[in-house]
């Protein structure tokens, strides 16, 4: 997700794709829904008889192990905060080939 927009350059449908799921990820950081994803592991979790976990993916997976001792909503924030500057990027990309004349 961070580096993406590295290769989307000079590709307007991975760029359109990267997008999409840039603001896809701030959505599911940010509203109450859970990710699909998330379902489809704990739906599979419990078939294979697995206890599944509670706590959303980041949490669960990353903060012990990258983000010790982070509260989930500064968590949430910093996630956010990537997928904005990456928006950033895309805008200004799109307003310098606007004003170029592209």
């Amino acid at each position: 997700m961070v580096a993406g927009w590295t290769v989307t350059r000079y590709r307007p449908v991975l760029r359109w794709l990267h997008i999409a799921s840039v603001i896809y990820s701030i959505g599911i950081e940010t509203l109450p829904l859970p990710c699909p994803l998330t379902l489809a592991e704990r739906w599979l979790e419990l078939r294979a008889g697995i206890k599944p976990y509670e706590e959303p993916f980041l949490v669960h997976y990353l903060e012990a192990i990258v983000y010790p001792d982070i509260p989930e909503p500064l968590l949430t924030a910093g996630a956010v905060a990537v997928c904005a500057i990456i928006l950033g990027i895309y805008a200004l990309r799109y307003r310098r080939r606007r004003f170029a004349g592209w």
